[in-house]
């Protein structure tokens, strides 16, 4: 899937040079605090069988094993931690057990979340693969959905689910109940609690929400009571994209690491970028490419327990695998 930056920014653009002309440019500029991360390995590459894929988009982690949304296949791959494929599941379709491209996953309570983009529900399967319930169906009403592209799972068993096409996020009981919702249904906008296009959300241990405001090119931070408490991504997370430590082009994907920190897919930067729970900007490493290294379009992460970097290369077919530098 590319992803296409949209135009929403532009009516903020003027306002902003000029701000940024008289506040001056460096504090929209963070340099990095930390060393880049090293890059470890790879598995993959472009087609059907077993270990292969073709657009991969989603990747979660359950003790040894790594479960992978291989997209246009229309099925979830399970590797171990080097990459060694172990099981596959999934057909594509719009029946129980099929899968009509699915997105970011979930691991919890010993089951896998699957957000499906053009099935517009959420699936959960048993780890071994077995389908077990379906939660949703397309629409704009309360607990229905158009493209959702990921869910968190809160302790209790609620969802949190970015609604890509109704510029929403959405809380659902663990039977797809509705809760509440963050923005308009249908409406995109830049203030805080508003969204444009959303693409993945993560729940901290605290219960503080954290969206990837996808085509908003920000992150947004809300509260337990869900109120709004933070944004960041370029100058005053007003949308507008950039090259530059701390800005977006584009939030495909989103993961907290054990320490709490926020790890961010920038999509046509082609890069990972890292941030305290804050918003300060740590590092970033990647860039464009097909070499070791390199990301064709970066889409998801999952981080391991020893901090371990698990990065969906979207465009490249492939996962690859970082670490932190050590001193």
């Amino acid at each position: 899937m590319q992803y296409q930056i949209m135009p929403t920014w532009a009516k903020y653009l003027a306002a902003v040079l000029v701000a940024l002309l008289a506040a001056g440019w460096q504090p929209f500029v963070p340099a990095a605090r930390q060393a880049p991360y090293t890059f470890v390995g790879e598995w993959g590459g472009k087609g059907g069988a077993p270990g292969q894929f073709n657009d991969p988009t989603g990747i979660a982690i359950s003790g040894e094993e790594v479960f992978v949304s291989d997209s246009r296949n229309g099925r979830i791959q399970v590797f171990d931690l080097d990459g060694h494929f172990k099981r596959q599941f999934g057909t594509p379709g719009d029946g129980p057990g099929q899968l009509g491209r699915p997105m970011h996953l979930t691991v919890h309570g010993g089951e896998l979340y699957v957000a499906e983009y053009f099935n517009d529900r959420i699936q959960v399967f048993g780890l071994d693969g077995s389908p077990r319930r379906v939660i949703g169906k397309a629409g704009r009403g309360p607990g229905e959905f158009n493209a959702p592209g990921g869910v968190a799972v809160a302790p209790n068993g609620d969802l949190f689910v970015p609604d890509f096409y109704n510029h929403r996020v959405q809380q659902l009981k663990p039977d797809g109940r509705f809760v509440r919702q963050w923005g308009v249904t249908g409406q995109t906008g830049h203030l805080a609690g508003s969204f444009v296009y959303p693409t993945d959300v993560a729940l901290a241990r605290d219960g503080t929400l954290y969206v990837a405001d996808g085509y908003a090119n920000r992150i947004q931070v809300f509260d337990t009571a869900g109120e709004p408490i933070n944004k960041w991504g370029g100058p005053f997370a007003l949308g507008i994209p950039g090259t530059f430590n701390g800005w977006f082009k584009v939030v495909a994907g989103i993961a907290l690491g054990p320490n709490g920190d926020v790890f961010a897919a920038d999509f046509y930067n082609h890069r990972l970028q890292k941030f305290k729970v804050d918003g300060t900007f740590l590092v970033s490493f990647g860039g464009k490419g097909g070499g070791p290294g390199q990301f064709n379009h970066a889409i998801a992460i999952a981080v391991a327990g020893d901090g371990t970097l698990f990065v969906v290369d979207f465009g490249n077919n492939r996962i690859e695998t970082w670490r932190a530098k050590k001193f």
